[in-house]
């Protein structure tokens, strides 16, 4: 099989040949002028090597086949010589390369002349820019935060997170509404009244602190009339404050229930709510709604009560909560209320509470932000 070697090459070779391109074929054997064209135009570097001087060149225009030739001239490829067989002048065989393409060069500390070119950096103008200027992203957003209307968003998007958690765990309601600038110190340490005190101020304030405190009414268990009630909320107050459990400042709600004769023989228990701040000068009043009492129950807690009571200018010995467990075992004195009017006792606290946090609130100074 005949091989044919492709060769480029300038000079050296003789005078009638001199500035041209040539290819030179060597064959191992002899043959046809029609096979040496079949295996012309099959060269592989006629097909590959394209923008270089074509294979063969000189061979091809004497057998008549035609060319085209490159449109610009390219530097010779590196020439290795090898030693012919014989007397036969030096063969040289063209390295066949692939093309460079000259890249532009960059204006930059790089030298000049290097074909590796990288994008030129901009400043990006949204770092140059002023953020404070009015045209700028970053100053509409300065401008909005402060705004109403994105108050309003935040305060709609953490009622909605808050009431998803109180949904799935209502006893999370204290901790995420417990802090805040309102402080309530609840004189008992019954946790219902004091739940009742926390979710009122918590309902009206958003936030607020509310912890109890057990206070001491130095009055007759089962105060007797408004008088003895509020003097009953009143002394609970003082006893904190004089054992210096709470500071002198510190705002106070005291509960206290009694029972009076609204009507002839007709009986009702009363809550008595009292708000105390010192440190604002503000003294509220409030009461629950009043609970009809049979007069049997009255009659026995009066009987109870020794005649030479200490205290019994101020009220009876025992409450009507004892009375009503000594006769009805099913009846638990905590919380009577719920089976005497299927309303409970906390219930009758909260929405007094809520009375009396809405009354605070209005009396307190504005809030200076």
């Amino acid at each position: 099989m005949a091989s044919l070697q492709c060769v480029s090459r300038r000079g050296k070779i003789p005078r009638h040949q001199r500035e041209t391109e040539v290819c030179l074929a060597v064959w191992s054997s002899s043959a046809s002028r029609r096979k040496q064209r079949r295996s012309l135009s099959r060269c592989p570097v006629r097909t590959e090597c394209s923008g270089i001087v074509l294979c063969a060149e000189k061979m091809m225009e004497e057998s008549g086949i035609e060319t085209t030739p490159p449109a610009s001239p390219t530097p010779p490829p590196p020439v290795t010589e090898v030693a012919g067989s014989g007397s036969g002048p030096a063969i040289s065989i063209g390295v066949l390369t692939p093309p460079m393409v000259q890249q532009p060069a960059m204006t930059g500390g790089l030298d000049a002349a290097s074909p590796i070119t990288f994008p030129e950096e901009h400043e990006d103008p949204r770092v140059a820019a002023d953020g404070n200027t009015a045209g700028s992203i970053w100053g509409f957003f300065k401008g909005v935060a402060g705004t109403s209307v994105v108050k309003t968003v935040l305060d709609k998007t953490k009622h909605s997170v808050e009431s998803m958690i109180t949904t799935l765990d209502p006893g999370m309601v204290p901790y995420i509404k417990s802090g805040g600038d309102i402080d309530i110190v609840v004189t008992s340490e019954k946790e219902s009244s004091v739940d009742a005190v926390r979710d009122a101020f918590q309902e009206v304030f958003g936030m607020a602190m509310v912890s109890g405190e057990p206070g001491q009414s130095n009055i007759a268990p089962q105060p007797v009339g408004y008088a003895a009630g509020v003097k009953g909320a009143q002394e609970r107050i003082d006893s904190l404050r004089r054992a210096g459990v709470i500071h002198e400042k510190q705002p106070v709600v005291s509960l206290e229930n009694f029972i009076t004769e609204l009507f002839p023989d007709k009986w009702f228990d009363i809550g008595c709510l009292v708000l105390e701040d010192p440190g604002h000068n503000i003294h509220i009043q409030v009461f629950t709604q009043a609970t009809p009492l049979p007069l049997d129950l009255i009659h026995q807690a009066q009987t109870l009560t020794p005649s030479d009571y200490s205290l019994r200018w101020s009220g009876l010995v025992v409450t009507v909560g004892e009375v009503l467990e000594r006769s009805r075992p099913q009846i638990n004195r905590s919380d009577w209320h719920q089976a005497v009017t299927g309303t409970s006792q906390r219930n009758m606290v909260h929405s007094a509470a809520m009375a009396l946090a809405g009354l605070y609130k209005q009396q307190l100074p504005p809030r200076t932000l």
